[in-house]
């Protein structure tokens, strides 16, 4: 299981997003981004995610 955690992204918010996978992990989290902040992840800021997601 793989999680990233919303405030390690930036955000002052207490989301975390949990898949078996980064690529699932990255999908969630870019939905939660557009739902929660109005953010569209771009193919660059996912890049830039990547690295913050961990074992969950």
């Amino acid at each position: 299981m793989k999680e990233l955690r919303c405030k390690d992204v930036g955000f002052d918010c207490p989301g975390i997003v949990k898949a078996e996978t980064e690529a699932e992990v990255l999908q969630l989290a870019a939905q939660h981004a557009q739902d929660a902040h109005q953010v569209t992840i771009t193919p660059e800021m996912a890049e830039q995610i990547k690295p913050l997601i961990h074992d969950a």
